[in-house]
């Protein structure tokens, strides 16, 4: 059996290098090659002694160099990139902002798709900081704990992106969420609606509709505007969840003036099931999207919408990434907000003149 130490602290690494087995070993109270047994053949560790390491791994967020070798400051020339699905074509910009920038400098991408789920990110975090890859960036800005606490102590840069919050893991570029909702309810408040739906992806594991869905019940209250059990709803990106999230609010609210979608397809998902019913956009209905993507402005009317940063987002977290491996003490600002636009085009009541 192996012989058990009096734990040690041991000091977070993450201003200096990734956490190290040695430090695993000290916080567990066995020896560096205890842990490597523990992790690698457990059945030749005690039990006891198998709980000790990984609850000191799981405290630490230590990740297993998985690399020929087994340098512990052995890196690829690779950027680990997790976003939640590759059905939307709003994170294939953000993949070619990000492409572009690291192409240039010899760096390649790794894709991770999380489907939405916390969970999955989180496995897909230590698989990928397996690979010892240069950085990673993830969508968004809620994570698991234990995904935080790998990526905190990881040693590499990490970029979160699409969101913001005051203190990021590490680096942050994005927009408000939040915000942006509120200024395209209060633009359509502008522009003469009074009752006006929304509808949202759906919030679980998703900032960035958690906070859109915010945004929006903040400008229904500060405006004044119609609040009615029904007239939020959550619905996938896709046409045909457009369309059923339009008849589904249609039905309960036959008085809803327009609707505010959170992504540019439910919107024409929207405008498709409205043109069904033979109703006219934006003399009968208004409808709004979110992102602006091509479809928009070459939908017939063509969408207004919340524009987006996309490949800047891709490009900037790139660029950040790049500037923190040349200099790693830099003092450049660690979040960047490339902010939004809402544009107006013909699938609402334009605002009325000053």
């Amino acid at each position: 059996m192996s012989e058990l130490l009096p734990p040690q602290p041991v000091r977070t690494r993450r201003q200096h290098g990734a956490v190290r087995i040695e430090d695993v070993a000290r916080a567990a109270g066995v020896s560096a090659i205890t842990v490597s047994r523990a992790l690698n053949k457990p059945d030749s560790v005690a039990e006891e002694t198998r709980k000790l390491v990984w609850a000191a791994v799981d405290e630490l967020g230590y990740i297993p160099n998985r690399l020929a070798g087994g340098l512990a400051s052995s890196r690829t020339r690779t950027v680990a990139v997790v976003i939640p699905t590759i059905t939307n074509s709003i994170f294939a910009d953000k993949i070619q902002g990000m492409s572009d920038v690291f192409g240039a400098a010899d760096y390649q991408l790794i894709l991770a798709n999380s489907g939405y789920s916390l969970g999955r990110e989180a496995d897909l975090v230590a698989a990928l900081l397996a690979q010892r890859p240069s950085a990673i960036v993830l969508t968004g800005v809620t994570h698991e704990e234990r995904a935080a606490r790998m990526l905190g102590r990881a040693g590499v840069p990490v970029v979160e992106t699409w969101n913001l919050r005051p203190s990021p893991i590490d680096m942050l570029v994005g927009f408000s969420n939040a915000e942006a909702a509120f200024a395209m309810v209060a633009h359509l408040h502008h522009c003469g609606y009074r009752r006006i739906g929304f509808v949202s992806a759906p919030v679980a594991d998703n900032d960035r509709a958690a906070d859109r869905l915010a945004g929006y019940r903040r400008a229904v209250a500060e405006f004044d505007l119609a609040d009615r059990p029904g007239l939020a709803r959550e619905a996938h990106f896709t046409l045909a969840n457009g369309a059923a999230a339009f008849r589904e609010i249609l039905s309960a609210h036959p008085d809803v003036e327009a609707i505010f979608f959170a992504n540019d397809v439910l919107a024409a998902g929207g405008a498709l099931e409205a043109r069904r019913r033979g109703m006219r956009i934006p003399a009968d209905i208004g409808i709004a999207g979110f992102d602006d993507v091509d479809l928009a402005q070459e939908f017939v009317p063509a969408l207004t919408t919340v524009r987006i940063p996309r490949y800047e987002i891709g490009a900037t977290a790139a660029r950040m990434i790049l500037a923190r491996l040349d200099d790693p003490e830099t003092d450049a600002p660690p979040v960047a907000d490339l902010g939004f636009e809402v544009v107006q085009r013909q699938s609402t009541r334009p605002a009325p003149s000053p």
